[in-house]
């Protein structure tokens, strides 16, 4: 039934996917949808337990998944997962699914140097960086689209997780917009 839901939709035979953060939660749910719709992917999660499991469970569902381990917080491991990507797909890609994030939630007076470091790198620097790492890629497949998972807490107010909701209100009002109007039509954006 699910299968006969799928083909009445879309297809994405043939289109590959970079989805970070994609071994838990709507980055998993992601994950499973594209490639339920026939792209192959491969993500990323810090966690290498994690991600074996679920590469093995994808497996056994017939979809088309690799992984790699990677902090998308440090810039040489963004690195190294782009080259990773370029390498597996053949210097093209087709969609880039920025979903890998975090959260420290405490009020916004307690929030420390480094856990105003940590979430911007996390949440913003990374979703940047791999954007602009992603490009080439995105370019050189004909039809390359970005994707960032943001946040009702980018656009409105909470008591705790005020960083956190500004690193996702950047993310999906700034960059989007910026990106979008740097590099379209090259690449569609979208947020």
């Amino acid at each position: 039934m699910q299968k006969e839901k799928t083909e009445k939709r879309w297809s994405l035979i043939g289109m590959t996917a970079l989805v970070t953060g994609g071994t838990k939660g709507i980055g998993h749910a992601i994950v499973e949808e594209l490639a339920g719709l026939g792209a192959i992917i491969h993500t990323c999660s810090r966690n290498e337990t994690e991600l074996n499991q679920v590469l093995n469970q994808w497996s056994e569902l017939g979809f088309q998944v690799t992984g790699s381990v990677c902090d998308v917080s440090v810039r040489t491991q963004r690195e190294k997962l782009m080259e990773d990507v370029s390498s597996l797909f053949q210097g093209k890609l087709n969609i880039f699914v920025s979903n890998a994030g975090t959260n420290v939630m405490k009020p916004t007076v307690e929030f420390t140097a480094e856990d105003f470091s940590f979430l911007m790198t996390t949440n913003f620097e990374s979703s940047y960086h791999l954007s602009q790492l992603a490009h080439p890629l995105l370019k050189a497949s004909g039809n390359g689209s970005i994707v960032f998972i943001s946040s009702v807490a980018g656009v409105t107010a909470f008591d705790a997780g005020s960083v956190y909701g500004a690193t996702k209100g950047i993310e999906g009002r700034g960059i989007c917009q910026k990106l979008y109007l740097s590099h379209s039509p090259e690449t569609s954006w979208g947020s």
